[in-house]
């Protein structure tokens, strides 16, 4: 598929069974969340496929316009108000192409796992809602739910049993925390299976964060 983003790819052996595709925050690129293959404990989990897209680079108004990479446009500091609903919706569409290529490589929609921190977050929630199957799960670090008002009409049915761990730091000066604690329980009134951690950090992880992400891998992928 040539219309693929640039991305890396990192396999933990051979005949990968599972597919994690992980996307990264403002600013940043898939070079961000490389460490993690190394610092996640995989211990008797198959063969994962990690990929981490490079989101395409555009002029983000809340930075003076300034050219980066990012999944969407952020026009303000208070998130959820003029979201760039048209830029979600097409990076949205990226996402979903990294989906589909591993499904054609033979990993199925239930072996496959949405991860993302901070916009990346908000991108592994706004496609893993609207997925017309059930995904193995939602990994979503120090994020919050985008375009909140419409997820209740928008999801997937088949979204409802895919299981979703949510992480944010107390002190987050970025994305606040009660925002993260209202994408949390709009999440859980919808029904959604929900892990929730918060740690005393900002706009970051933490080690005990890592831990509780592989053993919640292990769990849902089991």
């Amino acid at each position: 598929m040539s219309d693929l983003l640039e991305h890396i790819q990192i396999e933990t052996n051979d005949n990968p069974e599972i597919a994690i595709i992980w996307m990264h925050g403002l600013g940043a690129d898939g070079n961000d969340f490389v460490p993690m293959v190394r610092e996640l404990d995989l211990a008797g989990l198959p063969g994962i496929r990690f990929i981490f897209p490079h989101a395409k680079t555009m002029p983000v108004t809340i930075n003076n316009g300034y050219v980066m990479r990012s999944w969407y446009d952020i026009t303000g500091l208070e998130l959820g108000r003029r979201e760039d609903e048209n830029g979600l919706r097409a990076s949205q569409k990226d996402i979903e192409a990294f989906i589909e290529r591993e499904k054609a490589r033979g990993i199925p929609a239930s072996r496959i796992i949405l991860a993302g921190f901070s916009q990346g977050c908000a991108m592994a929630i706004q496609t893993g809602l609207r997925h017309p199957e059930p995904l193995a799960g939602l990994l979503c670090l120090s994020g919050y739910v985008p375009l909140s008002a419409n997820v209740a009409t928008e999801r997937s049915d088949a979204s409802k049993s895919t299981p979703i761990f949510m992480a944010h730091g107390r002190y987050d000066n970025v994305v606040p925390f009660n925002r993260a604690e209202a994408s949390r329980d709009l999440l859980v009134s919808l029904g959604y299976r929900l892990e929730w951690h918060e740690y005393a950090m900002q706009h970051t992880l933490c080690l005990e964060e890592v831990q509780h992400i592989s053993a919640w891998l292990k769990k849902v992928l089991d």
